[in-house]
């Protein structure tokens, strides 16, 4: 199969490329970058007012499977990450049973490939992430995985966790931290403050997570392993990280779009869809996030995509899971941000945060670069798009969102994984109609317009509410053709 974007402005800061470049990927890779190819395509989009970057990979989601399909699946999660601009994703272990064996690894690399999509697994830091003995990181390690982690736990146990990162050292997996002192935070449900106090709500102090996390830089300057800090959320636990950064230290770290954008204040009305962990803390707490991401002291943003049915939310605070959703709005919520602080700067810092560091952390070398010869897997966008997140713009399973309702900048209009093009239907647009041509199996032309229609042969009609429930039940999809 071949594909040929015309006319597009194109950005990879690994690369000199310039505005009004045509971009031709042949099996899977890029073939030809450079102006007016004359060359022919199976399916041909037409890039003009839109901005080409590398495919976003996160390094935080929980697919939910095996274990928590009714939540979200391999297939579900990664048609949200697509819809999201996301090439590729870091799955937690923190599944039912544990991903804590290669059979539970091979599963999820299993399904992943049916899904057409790239996961990277985690797996768990001990067995069953119980915090009582170190996983088989060898046996992980072969099967697949690139990281280890308890996520959702902290590994209490010094000793124990001393020998898990010596382990992880030397078997060449990165150890993820969930980055919490339970003892401090349990019964909690928000962060500990004035606003806590005010609700009657039992809080988590932000000390819980600073004291972690300085335990977790002694213990990987002991051990030498590779250490990175999952969802970050208050300034002193970053002074920390930078701090180790300058004693020589290799650790990095991440941040979620939900950090860069909320704050305590926004569980005032007691919606669930405003309670995870880490909690959402103070306004002084938030810029340090934004300014970590700006200055680079935060090396990504992750989403900690945590889908949980309605039925699980809608219930009393206290009760209520932790979690959000958070592929399908990662970067426009970010985007939105960014822009306020950076201006016309905020889209490379954002490239390098979703794209090339966690591409980088990986080792993924030109998995999503926009070069000759990579693998195409890289993101269209629209940044004039202005658009309000709502339930029936997400493709994942689960709705827990907490950005339902926001006005937000910046939009994906496409996808492209492993050489596989994925147009998204999108709410009208000012920079104007993108059209995707392609042939359809009975050989007719097919046109797709972020105008709203969906044209077979000619014939336009308007997108209904069963396209709309099919781009929300990927599972339905005949043969889950890409849009």
């Amino acid at each position: 199969m071949t594909l040929l974007i015309k006319n597009v402005k194109a950005i990879d800061p690994r690369h000199k490329l310039s505005d009004g470049v045509d971009v031709f990927v042949r099996d899977g890779k890029i073939a030809k970058v450079g102006k007016q190819l004359d060359v022919k395509a199976d399916e041909t989009l037409d890039g003009k007012g839109q901005t080409l970057v590398p495919g976003f990979i996160d390094l935080h989601v929980h697919f939910r499977e095996p274990g928590g399909g009714h939540k979200e699946t391999v297939a579900t999660g990664a048609r949200a990450a697509l819809k999201g601009g996301f090439v590729g994703a870091v799955s937690m272990p923190n599944t039912q049973p544990a991903a804590d064996n290669a059979a539970i690894v091979e599963f999820i690399l299993k399904r992943a490939r049916e899904a057409e999509f790239n996961i990277f697994p985690c797996g768990a830091l001990s067995k069953g992430r119980e915090g009582k003995e170190i996983s088989a990181m060898l046996e992980l390690k072969n099967a697949g995985c690139v990281a280890v982690s308890d996520d959702g736990n902290y590994l209490r146990n010094p000793l124990v966790a001393r020998r898990a990162f010596e382990y992880a050292s030397q078997v060449g997996l990165i150890v993820m931290s969930h980055v919490e002192i339970p003892e401090l935070t349990k019964g909690g449900v928000m962060n500990e403050g004035y606003v806590s106090t005010v609700m009657g709500l039992k809080g988590m102090p932000a000390v819980s997570e600073v004291i972690a996390v300085a335990t977790d830089i002694e213990l990987a300057k002991m051990t030498e392993a590779r250490l990175h800090i999952s969802h970050l959320s208050s300034g002193a636990a970053l002074e920390k990280i930078k701090r180790a950064r300058s004693e020589g230290l290799q650790i990095t770290c991440e941040v979620t779009p939900h950090h860069l954008a909320l704050t305590e204040n926004a569980l005032k009305t007691y919606d669930t869809n405003f309670k995870m962990n880490p909690p959402l803390r103070t306004e002084e707490d938030r810029q340090a996030m934004l300014q970590g991401v700006l200055d680079g002291s935060i090396d990504v943003i992750a989403t900690d995509h945590a889908p949980h049915q309605f039925e699980e939310k809608d219930q009393e605070f206290e009760l209520a899971p932790f979690g959000v959703i958070g592929l399908e709005t990662a970067f426009a919520v970010s985007y939105t941000e960014l822009s306020q602080k950076a201006g016309p700067a905020a889209l490379e810092i954002l490239i390098d945060r979703m794209a090339i560091t966690p591409a980088n952390i990986l080792g993924l070398g030109q998995f999503n670069e926009i070069a000759e010869g990579s693998a195409a897997n890289f993101t269209l966008l629209d940044l004039n798009a202005k658009w309000t997140i709502s339930k029936e713009d997400f493709a994942s399973k689960s709705k827990n969102s907490c950005f339902l309702g926001r006005e937000v900048r910046g939009r994906v209009v496409a996808t492209v994984c492993n050489g596989k093009l994925y147009r998204w239907n999108t709410h009208p647009v000012a920079s104007g109609a993108v059209t995707v041509q392609s042939g359809c199996h009975s050989g007719e032309g097919r046109n797709l317009s972020a105008k709203g229609g969906l044209a077979f042969g000619g014939k336009t009609s308007k997108q209904d509410a069963s396209l709309r429930w099919h781009d929300t039940h990927p599972e339905r999809l005949p043969g889950a053709t890409p849009l």
